[in-house]
């Protein structure tokens, strides 16, 4: 058998053993010692059809999709007489509002059940309307930490209102209600205490934002400028105002499709029938609309209503409600991107001070059809809305939602909650969607991806050393396409004496960037992803190591003149793992001129109080100890060793001194002999925490310190939301990750540094992972003597 054949078979074992003890294996013992806490939602739920059904069914899914091993969830659907279903899973426990003596005997039972640890309730003054004593009485009763979340907050209350109010807030741990404005009602209204409250907007769907004129071609709407509004249908949502606006609005933009999507609410159909969908048809005919006006009278699934919206030119929300508190139809609306025009509710006032949205006033068609003529003529001004809106609506992302509210339930929980964060699978979508057949694209609106910003060697060698990431994990072969790509760039970018050339517009010329920035730290990149290939070649097609081979000896004929600090450090990682799968004298030597500059860099900045090569910390920081490690590992010098700690110890008591990652700050940096204290909050970029963990694993593996361990794991976390904004980085809807943690917001751009940078941190978390498992399978492994396994040195 040829070497090749060999390696490759040495490579799919691997493979197999890592799917046989990670993948395909149930764990043999329960990870979970103790049962979880469990918390109990005491809410509508589907199949009945409400918003709040609806809002507790996607809170939930949020919550098990996050964590794991954290607590346990489970429902007690909130039913009537005439309002009864079956539901997917058997609920332990169900309350039926028109029944008294069903308050007293579900107190009874959670006061009883030990595992349950809290109690939810989605709040609703129609749900206990006919006995609300029997409500307040089981709430008092309750031994168990309560919150209670306000879906409806209704200003200036009788004194009966507010007197029940304040008797439920005082059988609260916790009051949560969804907008600001709520929560200035309760502490000005009805004078509740304003530590008692707490605002959790109400939760948005991540959207992967596709082209309105794709989607209007999927509909069969193609040339129509489309006006929208969804959910239940009821006389409160007064689409009327916009059927009465509609003639003013087609003299000047004939070519409008008015979209009611939504069936009539379940509670209207049985005390009315469809006597306001009827209303609403005959005022169509009545203005001679029918070409102008489509009912999709259906329960959309999500993924379809999703799609509806983002088709959308305008969506119109006209609710006659003044107090109205929230919307989920509203927030939906804006986080699909819509321009919005709206009805002055509380949810969309708020909306409106970050100008996302136009207001309009109660039942006025012609104030509409003055707004919807205005944005319909104006295409600038409906994308400042959207923008404005998208970024208004990110926080409130039901990733965020969910984070928000286990937070809650670990501090209820006299922490016997703790927060584990669950891995989101590794999704390569975004960037293969960036990709072209030359190379990986820079930039993204969104994630649409911006061919106009060109390319760069910078996104490309991370994009090569990803997936070479991916592929030794998974031998996929689709992979090795887009592994040629990658290489093929690098190669375009290379000149002859090894410099390279790093910004390249999208018709493939080198731009005048080139001749104005510092090209190194693109050329130690290229060199690490070259070194990074050749350590992986094993699983590799010949024709892809020899062209990596060829390359990188091609690139590294000047490396002993540079001096660049980061530059360096990823031109050892390059030459240290060239040098991991064929050791040469050459690179060897290599290493040792660059750490050595680094040492003395080292030595000339550092003081007692400042372990560090330079004077003020910056970017991409910790790939300067890593290369140390890197450097000491091929050399033996224990000088490298031992700098590279003193410095990274030192990084982390910057970055990481308690449970979150909070990287250098952009916005000024961080300077020798200033007040961490006043390290600026945001300006925090995804690569900076890729770098902090790739170190951190490296670390972890060749030291043996599990507090590196425990510090990578918290690092990823950042991620997935355990940052200074508690907000979500990577987007699980798209693939791709947000391009930068500022001090307010979250960058919603997924360009390729920072979709690279999320993906070789996962990557490195799973093969940390796998290779932690299997070493733990090796006793077991070398008992077996099937298929000569054992003969392998793993």
């Amino acid at each position: 058998m040829n070497n090749k054949n060999t390696n490759q078979l040495y490579v799919e074992t691997h493979f197999n053993l890592f799917r046989h003890f990670y993948i395909d294996q149930e764990p043999a013992v329960s990870l979970v010692e103790t049962p979880l806490t469990e918390v109990l939602f005491i809410t509508s739920f589907p199949p009945r059809e409400c918003g709040i059904a609806t809002y507790s069914q996607d809170l939930i899914s949020a919550l098990n999709d996050k964590f794991e091993n954290s607590f346990k969830l489970s429902i007690c659907p909130v039913e009537s007489d005439a309002e009864q279903h079956l539901y997917n899973h058997s609920p332990d426990y169900v309350l039926n509002t028109d029944r008294p003596e069903c308050f007293s005997k579900l107190a009874k039972s959670i006061n009883t059940n030990a595992n349950i640890g809290l109690v939810l309730i989605q709040h609703e003054f129609g749900f206990f309307t006919k006995q609300k004593k029997h409500f307040t009485d089981f709430v008092d009763a309750l031994a168990k930490p309560l919150i209670i979340v306000f879906h409806t907050v209704l200003p200036k209350p009788d004194d009966r209102l507010k007197a029940h109010v304040i008797q439920l807030s005082e059988a609260v741990a916790t009051l949560v209600v969804m907008t600001q404005s709520s929560r200035r009602i309760l502490m000005e209204d009805y004078g509740i205490d304003e530590e008692l409250i707490q605002v959790i907007p109400h939760g948005t769907h991540l959207v992967s934002h596709t082209n309105k004129h794709d989607l209007k071609r999927k509909y069969k709407l193609s040339g129509r400028s489309i006006l929208s509004t969804f959910g239940l249908l009821s006389s409160g949502k007064s689409i009327e105002t916009t059927l009465n606006a509609l003639p003013e609005i087609i003299k000047l933009y004939p070519n409008v499709l008015f979209l009611i999507i939504g069936k009539t609410h379940p509670g209207i159909i049985k005390q009315e029938g469809e006597n306001y969908r009827n209303s609403l048809m005959a005022l169509v005919e009545h203005h001679h609309l029918q070409q102008h006006v489509l009912f999709v009278n259906q329960f959309l699934s999500l993924p379809v209503l999703l799609e509806y919206l983002q088709l959308t030119d305008i969506y119109l929300f006209t609710s006659k409600d003044p107090n109205q508190a929230v919307s989920g139809t509203f927030s939906y609306a804006i986080s699909c991107g819509c321009p919005v025009i709206t009805t002055p509710i509380p949810h969309a006032l708020e909306a409106l001070q970050n100008n996302a949205g136009v207001s309009i006033d109660f039942s006025n068609s012609d104030h509409l059809a003055k707004e919807v003529i205005n944005l319909l003529g104006n295409e600038s001004l409906r994308k400042q809305i959207s923008s404005h809106g998208l970024h208004y609506m990110a926080s409130s992302a039901w990733q965020n939602s969910a984070l928000a509210h286990a937070v809650l339930f670990k501090q209820l929980s006299q922490l016997k909650i703790k927060l584990h964060y669950k891995l989101p699978p590794v999704e390569l979508n975004h960037v293969k969607n960036l990709t072209t057949k030359f190379g990986i694209i820079q930039f993204c609106k969104l994630n649409e991806p911006d061919l106009e910003s060109g390319y760069t060697l910078d996104d490309n060698a991370r994009a090569l050393i990803t997936l070479c990431q991916h592929y030794e994990l998974t031998l996929n072969k689709p992979d090795l396409a887009y592994i040629r790509v990658y290489l093929d760039f690098i190669g375009y970018c290379i000149e002859k004496d090894g410099g390279f050339k790093n910004y390249v517009s999208a018709e493939k010329y080198f731009t005048s960037q080139n001749e104005t920035v510092n090209l190194a730290d693109a050329g130690g990149r290229a060199l690490w992803a070259l070194g990074y290939t050749l350590y992986v070649s094993v699983a590799l097609p010949i024709e892809i190591t020899l062209k990596a081979k060829e390359l990188f000896d091609q690139a590294i004929q000047q490396v002993d003149k540079i001096h660049s600090t980061r530059a360096m450090a990823f031109i050892i990682k390059g030459l240290y793992y060239a040098n991991a799968r064929e050791k040469t004298a050459h690179y060897s030597a290599l290493i040792k001129t660059l750490a050595n500059r680094l040492v003395q860099m080292y030595r000339h900045e550092a003081t007692n109080e400042w372990q560090w090569f330079e004077n003020y910390l910056t970017y991409g920081n910790s790939v300067l100890p890593e290369a140390l490690l890197c450097a000491w590992m091929d050399s033996g010098t224990v000088l490298y060793r031992d700098v590279a700690v003193a410095t990274f110890d030192f990084l982390l008591s910057k970055t990481l001194p308690g449970k979150t990652l909070q990287l250098i700050s952009n916005n000024g940096w961080l300077h020798k002999g200033e007040d961490d204290k006043r390290c600026r909050k945001g300006g925090e970029q995804p690569i900076d925490a890729a770098y902090t963990i790739l170190a951190l694993e490296r670390f972890y593996r060749l030291l043996k310190n599990n507090d590196y361990k425990q510090k990578m794991e918290i690092a990823f976390e950042w991620f997935l939301g355990n940052n200074h904004l508690n907000q979500v980085i990577y987007n699980p809807c798209t693939g791709g990750c947000y391009d930068g943690l500022e001090e307010r917001s979250v960058n919603l751009n997924q360009g390729a540094e920072s979709t690279l940078s999320y993906l070789m941190a996962r990557l490195t978390i799973e093969k940390s992972r796998r290779q932690g498992l299997l070493n733990k399978s090796k006793s077991y492994i070398r008992t077996q003597n099937a298929s000569g396994l054992n003969a392998l040195h793993l």
